[in-house]
């Protein structure tokens, strides 16, 4: 079966040492754990540059560590000429999602796009905050914990529409390979390299 290449996601929030490095750590445990260790790649950046450099904020690592998840962070800011290597770009809130979008180069970028809490199905988008993961910087370790509780309610959805969408990828990449496998076992009627000789004329 020819594999297409690994399916890339970038968690994205503000600073990239509270949500978005939480979300990567987490999503990339529940890859390795469905065996596709290799066939997606995870990262995440920040909308801005303040933290970058960085390691994640003690407080996430401390979340992270209480709930198994492994994590080796420098933040980042995301920048507009990623979007074409990528092929899902994870929002934590609206305000990173508008943001992110106004700064895809395409349509088709901007569509790469999408709120994490999008993918859990039991998350109301009517609720008060919507399906934004709040901020907890300015909080405390029960709002860090409150935000480990929506990342890992999202992450099983997120994996498995990353999962059919790697599928179809595969698929894709197996039908063009035998495409190609059986175009170049076509007879070349062109009389180009290739070309069997006319009938009656001898080859030299």
């Amino acid at each position: 079966m020819r594999v297409a290449p690994p399916y890339r996601v970038c968690f994205v929030c503000t600073g990239n040492i509270c949500r978005s490095p939480m979300a990567e750590s987490v999503f990339r445990a529940h890859a390795r754990e469905a065996g596709l260790d290799g066939r997606v790649e995870v990262d995440s950046a920040g909308t801005g540059a303040w933290h970058e450099g960085d390691g994640a904020d003690h407080r996430t690592v401390a979340a992270l560590t209480a709930h198994g998840y492994e994590q080796d962070h420098i933040a980042r800011q995301f920048r507009a000429e990623w979007f074409h290597r990528l092929d899902l770009v994870i929002a934590l809130d609206n305000g990173h999602l508008h943001e992110l979008r106004a700064l895809a180069p395409t349509p088709r970028d901007a569509a790469k796009v999408r709120l994490l809490r999008g993918y859990d199905p039991d998350a109301d988008p009517e609720a008060p905050g919507g399906l934004d993961v709040p901020d907890p910087y300015f909080g405390g370790t029960d709002d860090f914990e409150e935000c480990m509780e929506m990342v890992e309610a999202a992450s099983g959805g997120l994996l498995e529409a990353v999962t059919e969408a790697l599928a179809a990828a595969e698929t894709t990449a197996e039908s063009a390979a035998q495409a190609a496998t059986e175009t170049a076992a076509e007879p070349n009627t062109t009389g180009g390299p290739g070309a069997e000789p006319a009938a009656g004329k001898e080859t030299v």
